[in-house]
């Protein structure tokens, strides 16, 4: 059996304002932007340059009871992991975009890690593994 997670959906206000904040801040490539006349939607995907793995599907809350999960998908704990090759990098990088890191950089047995809000509120670590680490491999 082979199987994949292919997709995460990520709930946002506007598709246009996180199309921003994912392609001019993260640096995020903008995979698939679609309009799905028939819902009324659009099918937007963004993924890390590089990355060749899992995407993340731009959902606009389209709905009142889906409106409260916007910034708050995973009720306050971390929600996403951005790996990368070169943490110090990335990290100076997004504190110049005004990204907000609430938690500094720290050195764990796995890695250095910061975490930030996205431009809902969502956490993210900022991680680079360290080499050896099982995860290492998939960010070269």
């Amino acid at each position: 059996m082979l199987q994949s997670i292919v997709h995460i959906a990520l709930v946002v206000k506007e598709y246009d304002e996180a199309i921003e904040f994912y392609t001019k801040k993260l640096h995020f490539n903008l995979i698939e932007d679609t309009y799905q006349p028939k819902q009324d939607k659009r099918w937007v995907v963004v993924s890390p340059p590089g990355s060749t793995g899992t995407t993340i599907l731009l959902a606009r809350a389209s709905k009142s009871e889906q409106e409260p999960f916007i910034g708050n998908q995973a009720g306050g704990r971390v929600f996403l992991f951005l790996g990368t090759d070169d943490f110090w990098r990335d990290y100076h990088e997004m504190i110049s975009k005004g990204i907000e890191f609430v938690r500094e950089p720290k050195e764990q047995d796995y890695g250095i890690v910061a975490v930030f809000k996205d431009l809902y509120g969502n956490l993210w670590d900022l991680i680079q593994f360290c080499e050896g680490h099982p995860l290492s491999k998939r960010i070269k």
